[in-house]
This record gives C-alpha cells, sequence and structure tokens, in this order.
C-alpha cells in the first residue's frame, strides 16, 4: 500500500515539533522516560476501549510510557504505566528468539527437520519428515490453522493438566495428521506450528517452554513482570482484565477464569503478558540487532531472525514491510486472544519502536492500537526532518500505519493468539 508524503504545512510543523522536542531533550533526559498520556487520552475516548497504553522504545531502552483508562470497564481502578499487559501473538518473536539462542549454542539449526526433532515419535506422518524449523517460524510449514483434529480442542479446555503436558498432546496430535499445504508452498499462519517450535525449544533445553523463557530471555533482560496467561488477581483487581464482546458492551473477564486466556499449551504462540516497560527491554534487544549487553543472540543470528526468506516478508515472529517513516525495512505484529490488543512497530534503521496495547480485542482494541501506534511515530518522527530527496519520507496522511498482519491471519476468535 502505498504512503503518499508530508505536504508542505505538516512538513513546518514536523520542523517546528523536532525543534522543541530538542530543546525539552535534555529536561526529558533528567526526568526519566517522557510522560505519552496526553497522547493516549483522546484516542481512548475515540475508541471506547476501557485502558490503552503505549511507549516509545529506542536501542538504549524506553524513550516515553503512557496508560490511561480503567483497568475493568465499570471499574474505578486506574491503570499504571507499570501494569501487565497480555500480548497474544506478540509472543512469538520471543519463542523465535529463544530459538535462536539454541542455534548459536549449536543444539539446533534452522534446517533441523521434524524427523530429527521428533525422532522418538513413532506416529510422525510422511508429510512432516521435511518439515524444518524455519518453516515452521516463517509460516510456511503446512501446519494446521486449527487445532480441532481428534477432539484435541476440547480436550485442551477441559484438562487442568500443566501447560507442557498439553504441548504434548498437541505435538503428537498435529504431527500424527497430515501437513494442510506442501511444506515451503505457501504462507499459511498457524499457532500450532509456533508450537511445535516451543516443545523444539523444550528438547534443546531439557525443561518447559515456560521455564526456559524465564531463564533464557526475561530473567538476563530483567523482565520481572513477564509471566504468562491472563495477569492479575480477580480478588484484588491489581492488573487491567480482558474484556469479551457482548453486542455493543464490552464485559471484563476475571483473571484465571474459565476462557480468560487459550489454554496455557499454546504458550509458544501467545501467552505471554509483562508490562510494556520489560516489553520495551525485549523489543530493544532486537532494535540492537543482538549488540550490547545483554547479549542473548548473536549478531548474526539476529540478522537472520530480520531477514525474510519468501516475499510474503514473514520471518521468525516479525512481519517485515517497507514504511518511509521507518528509513528502511519496518518491522511489525500484532496479537490478540480476542479480549486484550497489542502491537509493535519496530524501525531499526531509525533506531526507535513503539509498543501499544488495550484490555480490549476485535476491531475495537486494533483500531485502538494502530491509532496509538500511529501517534507514537508521529511524535518520535517529528524529532527529524524528513529526509531529503525522500518519496513519502513521512507518516501515512491516514494518520496510523496499516495493519499488516500477514495474509492467512489469525481469526477472530479466542483459539487465535
Amino acid at each position: 500500500m502505498g504512503s503518499p508524503g508530508i505536504r508542505a504545512g505538516t512538513l513546518l510543523l514536523a520542523r517546528s515539533l523536532a525543534l522543541l522536542l530538542t530543546a525539552a531533550a535534555p529536561a526529558a533526559q533528567e526526568s526519566g522516560p517522557a510522560d505519552l498520556d496526553e497522547i493516549l487520552a483522546p484516542i481512548l475516548t475515540a475508541h471506547d476501549v476501557p485502558a490503552l497504553a503505549g511507549a516509545i522504545v529506542t536501542p538504549d531502552g524506553l524513550a516515553g510510557i503512557g496508560a490511561v483508562g480503567r483497568r475493568r470497564a465499570g471499574g474505578e481502578e486506574q491503570v499504571t504505566k507499570d501494569d501487565r499487559w497480555h500480548l497474544g501473538s506478540c509472543t512469538k518473536a520471543m519463542t523465535a528468539t529463544l530459538l535462536a539462542a539454541f542455534l548459536d549454542e549449536g543444539k539446533i539449526g534452522w534446517e533441523t527437520t521434524m524427523a530429527t526433532a521428533f525422532a522418538d515419535f513413532a506416529s510422525l506422518d510422511e508429510d512432516w519428515r521435511e518439515v524444518t524449523l524455519r518453516q515452521l517460524l516463517d509460516h510456511r510449514a503446512g501446519a494446521p490453522a486449527e487445532l480441532f483434529a481428534d477432539g484435541l480442542w476440547m480436550r485442551l479446555l477441559a484438562t487442568s493438566e500443566p501447560a507442557a503436558v498439553q504441548r504434548r498432546w498437541i505435538v503428537e496430535t498435529v504431527l500424527a495428521n497430515g501437513t494442510e499445504a506442501a511444506p515451503g508452498a505457501r504462507f499459511a499462519y498457524s499457532n500450532a506450528g509456533y508450537i511445535l517450535a516451543g516443545a523444539i525449544a523444550e528438547r534443546c533445553g531439557g525443561a518447559p517452554w515456560e521455564e526456559l523463557m524465564q531463564q533464557r530471555i526475561f530473567g538476563p533482560l530483567g523482565m520481572a513482570s513477564a509471566g504468562f496467561g491472563a495477569p492479575g488477581d480477580a480478588a484484588k483487581v491489581d492488573q487491567p482484565w480482558g474484556h469479551r464482546r457482548e453486542g455493543n458492551r464490552l464485559v471484563p473477564v476475571p483473571p484465571g477464569s474459565f476462557g480468560s486466556d487459550n489454554p496455557s499449551g499454546l504458550g509458544p504462540a501467545g501467552t505471554v503478558h509483562c508490562s510494556l516497560r520489560d516489553w520495551a527491554r525485549f523489543v530493544a534487544l532486537h532494535l540492537r540487532a543482538g549488540a550490547g549487553e545483554p547479549r542473548l543472540v548473536s549478531p548474526a543470528t539476529m540478522e537472520l531472525l530480520h531477514t525474510p526468506r519468501e516475499e510474503d516478508g514473514y520471518t521468525a515472529g516479525w512481519l517485515s514491510c517497507s514504511r518511509p517513516w521507518a528509513g528502511g525495512p519496518a518491522f511489525t505484529h500484532a496479537g490478540s486472544n480476542t479480549m486484550w490488543f497489542a502491537v509493535v512497530w519496530m524501525a531499526p534503521a531509525r533506531g526507535f519502536a513503539v509498543l501499544a496495547a488495550t484490555n480490549a480485542g476485535g476491531p475495537r482494541g486494533a483500531a485502538a492500537t494502530d491509532a496509538a501506534a500511529a501517534a507514537l511515530i508521529e511524535r518520535w518522527a517529528a524529532r527529524e526532518a524528513v529526509p531529503a530527496g525522500s518519496s513519502g519520507g513521512g507518516l501515512r496522511r491516514s494518520g496510523r500505519p496499516p495493519r499488516n498482519r500477514p495474509a492467512g491471519r489469525p481469526p477472530t476468535n479466542r483459539r487465535p493468539c
């Protein structure tokens, strides 16, 4: 989709804002990240979501953060900048990063096949034998869009077994049935593919995926707020609650209640929650392209994570696309369990990213986070003059980055992450 350039009046405004922001920079550095509440408040009202949070990130960390609204519709509890948000499929980049760390250690390869990774599975269908890890991470493995085979989904909904046990069921069922497309033939978004990838990580690390994420990703990055499933204690209302839609109403869903998130076995595809401050730590790792500390993945391997191998642009938990304001490839992903919505846009060439999250899903949550992301991109882009000679060098005139979720995106029900 095209992006018309900034008109003269907007360019003058951008340059004026750049001067103001530059003048204010020393004070902002002394007082910490900029407060973005005033940017987010009108978006919250316009899109009628319970709460909305956003952040601006640089390779050095958090440059700005805001959180407005209430933790649950009809309640009095206000959100804070340290509240935790369900990230849905934005988890996928974290799972890919975990596997990249094992790749650097020589425990796995991008071209490792399912026949090798699951050599002990006697029921492995022939279709799966030559599918590679990289095809799983790029949604080109032919993995199923749903987990309905052999009554699997109902079994997951009914169980109280630990996440690792549930994942074993998923892996056994998926691999015992054929692929839905020839491996490598086409892009087909699949949570099942990332669950398989998470199971491979478990075999590399000798522990459940959740423990490996804490040990290998969250701990080293200082992501103390990170966890899994709907955040918070329902009795305390100490975190935002997700909301399901009933007609035109948004109804709060207590954390820990049935249906507050997908079954825990789906973790590698989309159950992480954390504060925006901590999500920013993970995104800053990717902005640094593996350089700096902590170094969880080598720069060479990080480059592979950010390099699409096919024209669809999807690469290991990121969708690569072209945006003039990015100064090069932009990377994005959205996530939703239908009761929350989160989105990230990252511009490594310009050294910044934006995050947005809300505790409402569906079109309302998507529109609110899109509008927030666009406003934060505009806030940061105003610091710089439009590149000389660029064609369409500024933001989209529509005021929001397009929702560049891939074709074959997760459908709007709770199963997709």
